[in-house]
């Protein structure tokens, strides 16, 4: 009983950032390879982030942040998964993130980090490997 479809991500900006333009671009490059995705706007919580992944039946979540809050937001966005028991829904970011802080994030169980530079192709093929197949 595999899933079929594209793969779903929602992408959402939680905390207080304000800038989501390349957030934006990187829901439009992931749509336009292929993927359905969903682009939750501005000033998300991480219940809202969670709630909207697991009413879409999201594959992933991808969180951008440029705010310096992404210890606590996206350690919080892990935790809600859990309690939630939708720990199969991979979540990765990107934004302003100290290459310092990138163990610890992914230790917390965060998926990949994405730094400024990064390719809207890096991301896609990270996806298309990394998240499950579509069918």
């Amino acid at each position: 009983m595999g899933v079929t479809g594209p793969i779903r991500v929602v992408v959402a900006k939680p905390g207080l950032d304000g800038h989501d333009r390349g957030a934006k671009v990187i829901a439009r490059a992931l749509r336009d390879a292929g993927m359905e995705v969903v682009y939750t706007g501005l000033h998300q919580t991480p219940e809202q982030i969670v709630d909207t992944a697991i009413q879409e039946d999201a594959d992933a979540i991808g969180l951008s942040i440029l705010s310096g809050a992404h210890n606590t937001l996206f350690a919080k966005v892990i935790e809600l998964l859990k309690e939630r028991d939708a720990e199969d829904i991979k979540v990765f970011g990107g934004g302003i993130i100290p290459e310092a802080d990138i163990p610890p994030l992914k230790e917390k169980g965060v998926a990949e980090i994405f730094t400024p530079g990064a390719t809207t192709a890096s991301i896609v093929d990270w996806v298309n490997a990394n998240v499950r197949q579509p069918a």
